[in-house]
């Protein structure tokens, strides 16, 4: 008897299958199956329905919405984003309560453009806010809650602090506070430094945010990543890029062989492409082979380098700021080590709500959009300043 056949009847006799010879059929279809992530840039439209041009001045802001009844929820991105870093939030949050949800481009950012898109400081930015809520709604605006994230969490209470918006019933404010902030000044022109000044495609940069933990949801960087880039050759916005174009890529159902990075299969190891489709590592991000759509480079839509004169001017003196605020506020955080002493005494109080999501990265509402749009519909619904839809449970997160 040989060894195969004397393995076969072991195998038989404790009731398993028998082995296959080594190297037959061992594995080979689970290692030639290869999952593929596809990065291509989606449009807008998915979770809003509408954007709006609003004239302000000689300034144009973009502003895109969803909802048609309720509260406004006024949306402020952190420096470098855009609105559309609140896509999937404010999709979310219409299907769980009764509002309407407005995001807006700030200057500088996205498709909003300005006389001056240098001019950042926290008095301009926060000026800009009042004055299009005022050109939206004119002299009697509907119940408005700001929200903002990092910079736009800043702006944020800028605004609420001046008055600048009558209506305003509640504020919250995204993984920004003032100690943690004026600590990472000093380190944020090397961080800045080490991200990549182009990318050879939307799909390149999309790729980029998700794996070096800008933004760690894909479904969120295909949509938002696309209102931070611009073209290199005509300065025109990626999103701009988008509208205009008749071939929208937001149908192609699969990735691109060069848009392909490696996967791990079920049990941990690496599946790696077929050998025409390898490269080395300095290749990774190098487009696939040139063609009408792969050819244009892009770059960041604003040089957060240059704004560096506004950054203290944001963040100093955030925190009494924030407190001063009488409207009900919550503080949203990636982590409990990013309170000062000012907001700890604060929350101890009981000044103002607080959600911790530890499984996040800083963008919070785009890492885990589900949870941060239930822990706003529950703000909502637990000031009666909204009504929860039937799929809607409240869960009072604590504070």
């Amino acid at each position: 008897m040989s060894a195969l056949e004397r393995q076969a009847l072991k195998s038989k006799i404790g009731g398993l299958p028998p082995m296959p010879p080594s190297g037959v059929g061992r594995g080979v279809p689970k290692r030639n199956l290869m999952r593929k992530k596809d990065y291509t840039a989606v449009h807008w439209d998915k979770y809003f329905d509408q954007k709006h041009d609003v004239q302000v001045g000689e300034n144009i802001f973009r502003l895109y919405e969803c909802g048609t009844s309720g509260p406004v929820l006024l949306f402020l991105h952190g420096g470098g984003f855009s609105a559309l870093s609140w896509s999937l939030v404010s999709s979310t949050l219409c299907q769980l309560v009764t509002c309407r949800c407005a995001a807006l481009d700030l200057r500088g950012h996205g498709d909003t453009s300005s006389t001056d898109d240098n001019d950042l400081c926290a008095e301009t930015l926060s000026s800009d806010v009042g004055d299009v809520v005022t050109s939206l709604y004119g002299d009697e605006p509907p119940p408005i809650i700001l929200i903002g994230h990092s910079m736009g969490g800043a702006i944020a209470v800028h605004t609420a602090e001046r008055k600048l918006i009558p209506s305003i019933i509640g504020l919250v404010v995204i993984d920004v506070v003032e100690g943690t902030a004026m600590d990472s000044l000093n380190s944020m022109q090397s961080f800045l430094r080490g991200r990549p000044s182009t990318f050879k495609s939307l799909e390149h940069a999309i790729e980029w945010s998700v794996r070096s933990g800008q933004i760690r949801n894909l479904d969120s960087a295909k949509v938002s990543m696309v209102g931070q880039v611009k073209r290199l050759d005509t300065q025109e916005t990626a999103t701009s890029e988008m509208d205009q174009s008749t071939e929208s890529e937001v149908s192609t159902s699969g990735s691109r062989v060069g848009d392909t990075i490696q996967e791990e299969d079920e049990d941990g190891e690496s599946v790696s492409p077929p050998e025409s489709q390898q490269s080395s590592s300095s290749d990774h991000f190098k487009s696939p082979k040139p063609s009408m759509e792969h050819t244009s480079q892009y770059t960041w839509r604003i040089d957060l380098g240059k704004t560096e004169k506004y950054w203290k001017g944001w963040f100093q003196g955030l925190s009494q700021r924030f407190l001063s605020c009488e409207v009900p506020k919550m503080l949203v955080l990636a982590g409990v080590d990013r309170l000062d002493k000012d907001l700890t005494i604060g929350q101890m109080q009981g000044k103002f709500q607080m959600q911790v999501l530890p499984q996040s990265g800083h963008a919070v509402h785009e890492d885990v959009p589900d949870k941060v749009a239930d822990i706003l519909a529950t703000f909502m619904v637990r000031y009666k300043v909204a009504e929860p839809r039937d799929n809607f449970q409240r869960s009072f997160p604590a504070c």
